[in-house]
């Protein structure tokens, strides 16, 4: 067989090649940059003890969701913790004992914080006070104390189980409506609830398009802040940058609220479009159309305090595509 070597090529060759290296690279270093949006397109985050099991179908999400991609709930008990339980759909797996849903993703969150670096010799203290000398290293670990004890103190509620079995009372606003009468509810949503999640939405996608990680800090559970904080360092290393902008709520629905461990979960299902860019630093656009909407569907999970606080999102899941 005769050999072709790159002399040998056509001059037009070599260059069709190049343009279509050129071309395919981009695509491969930013493999989600059409779904860059917060979250990036994947299902991640936590539901307490549902995280591993379907959520029912909606209006809005008549498919359901998309298992978690990312998660830091475990999906098997450590042995002698809990009782043994069927766990979704699985028969003979052990259900997670619930775990405190703002600490659960904790050390996610101090990942993302950098406080990780400053227990590790990169700390706050820097070389001036010694922070990889003995008492640097303990002065940062007693403030890393006092964050964790004042976080289990400020989102601690009970955490006795519970469950409710009570029915919707209150009209949700227009676009947001509750599944119906045959989907259990164990916690009563109001419209003041509908509201926060609408804007919550809105508030969040806000954020990641501002790259704020401060503010997000407001809005989601510590383990949601840490993909967030993670997908945005991933695009700044690509030398790019996600943009959203005029979102638009279209509909939403409740698929399922319950109360366990002494906190307030509810998931529900969202459909909304926007403007989806993202560009390069310079502020080129290269990925997404900026005059053309893009309309998603997710199931958003909150969770708070039982009963009072705020909500605060603690999982976003993809739909199935159909």
């Amino acid at each position: 067989m005769k050999t072709i070597s790159p002399r040998m090529m056509p001059r037009k060759s070599i260059a069709l090649a190049a343009v279509t290296a050129l071309t395919v690279l981009p695509l491969l270093a930013h493999p989600h940059a059409a779904e860059a949006r917060a979250g990036g397109g994947f299902s991640m985050g936590s539901r307490g003890s549902r995280t591993y099991s379907a959520p029912a179908p909606s209006q809005t999400a008549p498919y359901g969701a998309t298992p978690f991609q990312q998660t830091m709930t475990p999906r098997q008990q450590m042995p002698g913790f809990g009782a043994r339980a069927p766990f979704g759909a699985g028969a003979g797996m052990a259900m997670a004992r619930p775990r405190h849903p703002f600490m659960n993703g904790f050390m996610g969150g101090l990942v993302g914080a950098g406080l990780f670096g400053m227990l590790f010799g990169h700390g706050m203290f820097g070389s001036g006070m010694g922070g990889s000398g003995f008492l640097g290293l303990l002065i940062q670990l007693a403030l890393v104390f006092f964050i964790v004890r004042w976080a289990i103190r400020r989102f601690g509620g009970g955490m006795g189980a519970s469950t409710g079995a009570g029915a919707m009372g209150t009209p949700s606003p227009a676009g947001m409506a509750p599944q119906g009468a045959r989907q259990p509810v164990g916690v009563a949503i109001t419209t003041a609830d509908y509201q926060a999640f609408q804007q919550a939405l809105i508030n969040i996608q806000t954020a990641w398009s501002q790259q704020d990680v401060r503010a997000m800090q407001h809005m989601a559970t510590p383990e949601m802040v840490s993909y967030f904080n993670n997908q945005l360092s991933n695009l700044a290393s690509r030398g790019a940058r996600n943009i959203v902008s005029d979102i638009r709520f279209d509909r939403g629905d409740l698929v399922e609220s319950w109360r366990e461990n002494g906190f307030d979960y509810a998931t529900v299902a969202m459909q909304y479009s926007m403007i989806d860019i993202t560009t390069d630093m310079t502020g080129r656009v290269i990925e997404g159309d900026p005059t053309n909407r893009v309309s998603v569907t997710e199931l958003w999970t909150f969770v708070r305090s039982a009963g009072t606080g705020s909500w605060l999102l603690s999982a976003i899941q993809q739909t199935p595509g159909r």
